[in-house]
């Protein structure tokens, strides 16, 4: 069985024999690590692009902005304009398939301007357990998966991170806005402004791993289990039904099963 550092190394190897790279980079723990290790591969050889959208928190853009200037890497904002296509407001269940595949064109198109070889995205092994129809358009379209092909999970990834000195180690896990939103129904950038401003609610009172499902006028939050005690007690829960009706919900709910990543995908 391959140790840690085997699988560091590996992905070492891979990234050391490139000419040259383009991530990416979200921000998130599995692109971070992936542009740190590459920038220390590659140095300038290595560009990191961020696309700017209403399906991604305002915060994830700036924490990117924050940790790429961190890093030391080379750095790139996009506007990358998803919510212009039919295939993606519409929300089928493969809205992924449709929405990296247009993402994936645009970074491709940037390779190609700046003579880049190899363009990558920081899926890890995890990640192959879990519906992610957008792996479907990274194969098609040739992006690489460097952190999946060393084997590395996101447990060898928040170590990795830690060893590093990394301040996203720990970071929560953060999809995009419009998995919050049931599929077959339209994505609209008020419906996405909801969710990020709901979910941002509940981190100013302390909860760093959640998730408000937007049912309509309900919206159905998702934290711990072991955060229930917290989040119900009265003064908590009287200011989050407060701070939400404002924002449009009418009617506030606890998922009795607690945060579960991914639980919008089909079973």
């Amino acid at each position: 069985m391959k140790t840690l550092q085997d699988k560091k190394a590996k992905l070492v190897s891979f990234l050391s024999g490139l000419d040259s790279l383009l991530v990416a980079f979200s921000g998130g723990v599995d692109s971070t690590l992936l542009t740190a290790v590459a920038h220390t591969a590659l140095g300038n050889r290595l560009l990191a692009v961020t696309a700017i959208s209403p399906l991604h928190p305002e915060q994830e853009t700036r924490a990117a902005k924050d940790l790429a200037k961190k890093i030391g890497v080379r750095h790139t904002l996009i506007q990358s304009k998803e919510m212009m296509l039919s295939d993606v407001t519409r929300n089928p269940l493969d809205r992924c398939y449709h929405c990296k595949t247009h993402l994936f064109d645009l970074l491709l198109k940037i390779a190609g301007e700046n003579d880049i070889q190899c363009v990558a995205h920081g899926a890890n092994l995890d990640d192959l357990d879990d519906y992610r129809p957008g792996f479907k358009a990274a194969r098609e379209m040739q992006i690489r998966a460097p952190l999946v092909d060393a084997g590395l999970t996101k447990a060898d990834i928040r170590e990795l991170s830690r060893e590093m000195g990394l301040e996203s180690w720990d970071k929560p896990a953060m999809a995009c806005l419009a998995s919050r939103i049931p599929y077959g129904t339209t994505l609209t950038v008020e419906k996405l402004a909801m969710v990020e401003t709901a979910e941002k609610v509940l981190h100013q009172l302390g909860f760093r791993h959640c998730r408000v499902r937007h049912h309509d006028k309900l919206a159905r939050i998702e934290v711990p289990q072991e955060a229930f005690s917290k989040i119900l007690e009265n003064e908590t829960a009287d200011e989050i039904v407060g701070r939400l009706r404002v924002l449009g919900f009418k009617h506030i709910s606890l998922d009795l099963e607690g945060y579960v990543q991914g639980s919008m995908n089909p079973k």
